[in-house]
């Protein structure tokens, strides 16, 4: 059975997530972009033991507590590898925009490619593929629930006007690999709250006035 926790966090309140699997009670931690102290406290809670630390991009928001997080848990970093030297580059991952000082975690230990999938207990990952708000950006699935960050939210979908973004590519990512997932999906995103694949496809204006055909 998986557990799923979220965590919301840092100045631009990006969801991280922990997701855990109650059998053997190992996690993953889905882009901690802040606040390593509170998420770790979550997984204490939860009696978590974390194997990975994923992101599902590059963007500093959603990697700035992967150090500390490492450090504590031992955990492996893993990103999609168009996004991998983000994680080593203030200036590619937003920091030095954001802050005015650029500021980099550790490197990946493992990179995930569009359509591998990743175990852990008795869980199983796969990967999605879906640039466009970032050249690396991946979606996971996991039983049913969809950790998208920043490619859909609910009612909206990612910025498409940061550099790597491209709108048309962003647009062929959630109508090539989500909306085909079903209507009954759950979909976690990097910010705000939760939605499903169908109330998406009915309700959200980028994929209900034809856009989603470009």
């Amino acid at each position: 059975m998986m557990r799923v926790e979220r965590i919301v966090v840092g100045a631009l309140e990006t969801n991280c997530y922990l997701v855990s699997c109650d059998e053997t009670g190992e996690a993953v931690v889905i882009d901690p972009g802040a606040e390593p102290e509170r998420i770790l406290r979550a997984v204490e809670k939860a009696g978590a033991r974390v194997v990975a630390i994923v992101n599902t991009h590059g963007h500093f928001d959603h990697i700035a507590a992967n150090g500390p997080l490492k450090d504590v848990t031992h955990a492996e970093v893993w990103v999609h590898p168009s996004d991998a030297d983000m994680l080593t580059d203030g200036n590619l991952n937003g920091s030095a925009l954001l802050f005015g000082i650029p500021q980099t975690v550790p490197p990946a230990d493992r990179f995930l490619d569009d359509g591998c999938e990743v175990r852990f207990g008795n869980l199983k990952i796969k990967v999605l593929h879906t640039p466009g708000h970032s050249p690396g950006s991946v979606s996971l699935l996991v039983e049913g629930h969809l950790f998208c960050g920043d490619t859909l939210f609910r009612g909206s979908i990612g910025r498409w006007d940061l550099p790597g973004g491209s709108f048309q590519t962003l647009m062929r990512s959630i109508r090539d690999k989500l909306l085909p997932l079903g209507d009954e999906v759950a979909v976690h995103p990097g910010h705000g709250p939760e939605t499903t694949i169908g109330w998406e496809k009915r309700h959200n204006p980028f994929l209900t006035d034809g856009t989603v055909l470009v």
